[in-house]
């Protein structure tokens, strides 16, 4: 990337010990006291390195490792702070591993390291002329199907655009074409909604028998 977003690697004190500890680190590794989330960013706290295209079965195998250490049962019998440290910090690593393991959030979230705005969760307006036009052709095209096997075709041909799109996103990242990734980070939104309106009209088409 370009603008290479800034790794968390700031140092701060054990609650307990006073003794040095990394915003990463789960434990000190003096007293080995569990800290509290701190600011490490999502890819710091799994150990992956920050980019678009990452290992999902290395992301995965990470965040069962974490939640395994963080477990409730674990901390059943220590203090109430420990208790709290525990569900705040199994708390950050649901929300990071939510986060990177769903390509449009990373998109978003990449984008936000690197100071854009990306907003996901709420619809908005599709100012790309290009892909306003590819928008209103495949809506009209699903209106159109009027059976399962035309679905189908629609809906294979909706997931083979957003795995293309997520490759565009990985070498746009990579590239550090942040305008680009916006971009295209856009188009991946609006083709996850057409990717749900894909499936919705298939089972209103099945359910007719």
């Amino acid at each position: 990337m370009a603008d290479e977003p800034s790794i968390s690697t700031k140092t701060n004190a054990c609650w307990s010990c006073k003794g040095p500890v990394s915003d990463a680190a789960l434990f000190c590794d003096t007293c080995s006291a569990i800290q509290p989330p701190g600011q490490a960013d999502h890819f710091t706290r799994f150990g992956q390195p920050i980019g678009f295209d990452l290992d999902p079965a290395a992301l995965e195998a990470a965040y069962f490792d974490l939640q395994r250490k963080l477990h409730p049962d674990r901390f059943a019998t220590r203090s109430g702070r420990e208790k709290a440290l525990s569900q705040s910090q199994a708390v950050a690593v649901n929300e990071a591993y939510e986060t990177l393991s769903d390509p449009l959030r990373r998109a978003a979230y990449l984008l936000s390291l690197n100071g854009r705005t990306a907003d996901v969760d709420r619809d908005s307006t599709i100012s790309d002329p290009e892909l306003l036009m590819e928008s209103m052709e495949a809506r009209e095209a699903l209106a159109e199907a009027e059976t399962v096997e035309e679905v189908v075709g629609l809906s294979r041909e909706t997931n083979a655009r957003i795995r293309s799109c997520e490759q565009e996103l990985a070498v746009a990242f990579t590239a550090g074409d942040l305008d680009q990734a916006g971009a295209l980070t856009t188009k991946l939104k609006y083709l996850g909604k057409l990717a749900g309106e894909t499936r919705a009209r298939r089972l209103k088409l099945a359910g007719r028998g």
